[in-house]
């Protein structure tokens, strides 16, 4: 059973809502009920992809990066 509740919102926030209304009569329950959705990633990370984020921090602590500009000239991407 549904019950009521009020809560203060900003209205910048309360306009973040009403623009991701799939429909204008769509409640904000609906709206915040798909937003935790899609923040809550039910798939834990694999120990690879754990190891490489690892080894990617590793590299950026170590100053082994490029400009983001650098490698997309490299591969012929236009910015």
């Amino acid at each position: 059973m549904a019950t009521s509740r009020t809560i203060k919102l900003e209205a910048d926030t309360k306009a973040s809502l009403d623009s991701l209304k799939i429909h204008p009569r769509e409640t904000y329950d609906d709206v915040i009920k798909r937003l935790v959705d899609i923040a809550i990633d039910d798939e834990p990370l694999s120990p690879e992809t754990l190891e490489h984020l690892e080894e990617a921090e590793e590299d950026i602590k170590a100053g082994r990066t490029r400009p983001m500009a650098e490698v997309m000239k490299e591969l012929g991407i236009d910015d």
